[in-house]
């Protein structure tokens, strides 16, 4: 019986003491309290009392950053959210360097994005997304660099302005269009004169061609009946059909 008995407490402390490691974690493992390496994916043996093992996620995960409140280089208010994307390389420093990774990232992306705003100007913030996203990703990997995190990429979600920056901005976009629409139709009259001036030298210089334009307008007038057409005559023309009815007369 107490073969048996040795035998059976052997048996579960080895059970007890073989561990899984699945292959998207990593095993960081103590003895006595002091680091000691890395398990790698497996079944591995991990003796109780005298040894401890944390495993750690080393899959990509996504961090969503809450909006912040960011006051722009050029003094203008607004809100930001974006999401970080990042994986443990080193999940031995990821464990000693930093108590909660998690929370650690979270809070130096809030940080960083608030930074970052306060040096660009709201027009830069706007049209330039990606390279602000680019600036607060290298500022937070040479940071996280030294807990053992790769930061892959940051997103800018959304961009939140106040009601009466919006309306301001409405305008101008409106203002600009308006003025885009004057100069060209500015371009256009001064096009059109430039043709209407050559057509006229070559009226000019072309005899008859007056005529013939003027016969030419007067048939497509006369196209629609319910239009009337009124000639203008020399005042000269008039009293000669004067004195001729006069002449007749008598």
């Amino acid at each position: 019986m107490f073969v048996l008995t040795f035998f059976i407490t052997l048996l579960l402390i080895v059970l007890a003491s073989v561990k899984q490691i699945n292959e998207y974690e990593r095993g960081v493992l103590y003895t006595t309290g002091r680091y000691k390496g890395l398990l790698q994916p497996g079944w591995r043996l991990v003796i109780p009392i005298f040894q401890t093992m944390k495993k750690v996620d080393i899959r990509t995960k996504a961090v969503d950053v809450p909006k912040q409140e960011t006051i722009t280089k050029d003094n203008v208010s607004c809100k930001m959210n974006a999401v970080f994307y990042y994986k443990i390389a080193d999940a031995a420093k990821s464990v000693n360097e930093v108590e909660n990774v998690n929370w650690a990232v979270s809070q130096l992306a809030q940080t960083t994005m608030r930074r970052v705003a306060g040096e660009v100007s709201l027009d830069e913030l706007l049209s330039q997304r990606e390279r602000v996203a680019g600036e607060i990703l290298h500022s937070i990997d040479d940071t996280t660099d030294q807990w053992g995190i790769d930061v892959e990429a940051v997103e800018l979600k959304d961009i939140e302005l106040p009601e009466t920056m919006v309306r301001t901005m409405a305008k101008q976009a409106e203002a600009e269009r308006e003025k885009r629409a004057t100069i060209i139709n500015s371009e256009g009259e001064v096009l059109a004169a430039q043709n209407l001036k050559k057509a006229a030298k070559v009226m000019s210089g072309t005899p008859g061609a007056l005529h013939l334009r003027t016969l030419n307008s007067i048939n497509d007038i006369s196209s629609d009946q319910s239009n009337t057409i009124v000639f203008g005559l020399p005042i000269e023309i008039l009293r000669a059909i004067d004195g001729i009815t006069q002449r007749a007369s008598r």
